[in-house]
């Protein structure tokens, strides 16, 4: 089957057909299995159609669907999915607004930001990717994605990564400052204890809002829950999506009641959604999140992402970047990259590469990943890395 009516986003897709998946792997409709190391992107964290995420799609399916715009019912998903994220969260976030997508979320935050403070100035970083919408795109650090597109809005900087000596930038005139807590797209960065103390502290001192954007790194990837845990700080809004859902549709960002409080008055609806929120993806997002919770796999994730780094030993690869289940294999450029990726999916493993770092092969795998299945996946990975075309 070909894609024909379909919109096409580049003139070199994978092209896998999928009939169905399972676990870690998607099955073509001859049967021949590919074992899936991105998770279409991080979102399958916790495996392809978890059972129970599909009992609790096809439970909340049975009783309704949407209702509603977004707030304007008391729906049990929506409810019981806030408390429960909440509770896996600092004090200060505890204010969930539901949304469908992590692009979403951004632009959410970016309206919040500008409402709450009273400010135009909006900070990113180099490298960053924070979704395609007109706002998010604005705040992307990468002018070859971003250029064709403008103009974007205004009042937008874009820092160094990682460079402490630059925040001095961010000042009262600033708004809210936009960091993934680990850059996704630019190859898996993550930045130093030092650089996020002196961020979370320049942020304080002029009053911006400082945003992270977990919509990547989020729900366990990186061996924690979220990401910021393991830095010692706490933003003042997260961004969340992917991981979420289990599979399905969600994103949310978060922050302290009395800030998400202004997009309620003056003018009131001042943010809406239709079908943000949707009650089979709350009900979705909560088995997946309570699959994370039971499974251990935050924890489990560090320990195999240290696996995967002592079976990935191939000389050609001379860096493996990352936190937990969230990694990149520094090859030597782009050519060498491309042709181990496309043997790679020949061989049954399906890995990717990153938006602005096109010589690093991105595995990013479900988070119930076995250890023989890593075992597995790395053996392909070094043998393709070297197979000849």
């Amino acid at each position: 089957m070909q894609f024909g009516q379909l919109a096409r986003t580049s003139h070199s897709p994978i092209g896998i057909e999928v009939a169905r998946a399972v676990g870690v792997y998607m099955y073509d409709p001859q049967g021949r299995h590919y074992l899936d190391l991105i998770s279409g992107i991080a979102v399958s964290n916790v495996g392809h159609c978890h059972p129970k995420v599909v009992e609790a799609v096809q439970g909340q399916a049975a009783k309704h669907m949407h209702l509603m715009v977004y707030g304007e019912y008391v729906q049990t998903p929506q409810v019981h999915y806030a408390q429960q994220l909440t509770s896996h969260l600092p004090p200060t976030l505890n204010s969930v607004y539901l949304v469908n997508s992590g692009s979403e979320a951004v632009e959410g935050a970016i309206k919040l930001a500008r409402r709450y403070t009273g400010r135009k100035q909006l900070i990113g970083f180099d490298k960053a990717y924070h979704g395609s919408s007109n706002g998010a795109l604005s705040l992307m650090g990468d002018e070859f994605f971003k250029s064709p597109f403008y103009p974007l809005l205004p009042e937008v900087a874009t820092l160094p990564w990682n460079d402490t000596d630059s925040l001095v930038q961010i000042t009262q005139s600033t708004a809210a400052v936009f960091l993934e807590t680990i850059q996704g797209e630019a190859g898996v960065r993550v930045p130093s204890t030092a650089f996020m103390h002196a961020l979370r502290q320049r942020c304080t001192e002029m009053g911006a809002l400082l945003v992270l954007d977990e919509i990547q790194c989020g729900f366990g990837r990186t061996g924690s829950m979220f990401a910021f845990d393991q830095f010692g700080i706490v933003p003042d809004v997260l961004l969340l999506a992917k991981g979420m859902g289990g599979g399905m549709p969600i994103g949310a960002f978060v922050a302290q009641a009395d800030v998400m409080s202004c997009l309620s008055r003056d003018p009131i609806l001042g943010h809406i959604t239709t079908f943000g929120g949707h009650p089979v993806s709350c009900a979705a997002a909560s088995a997946c999140l309570s699959v994370i919770d039971s499974e251990n796999l935050a924890q489990e994730a560090e320990r195999k992402g240290r696996l995967f780094r002592n079976l990935l030993n191939n000389p050609s690869i001379s860096e493996i970047r990352g936190r937990g289940l969230m990694l990149a294999l520094q090859l030597r450029d782009s050519a060498q990259l491309f042709a181990a990726i496309d043997r790679c999916i020949e061989n049954g493993v399906v890995v990717d590469w990153f938006l602005f770092c096109n010589s690093a092969m991105r595995i990013a795998p479900p988070l119930t990943i076995s250890d023989e299945e890593i075992t597995e996946a790395c053996t392909i990975i070094n043998e393709s890395i070297d197979q000849p075309t």
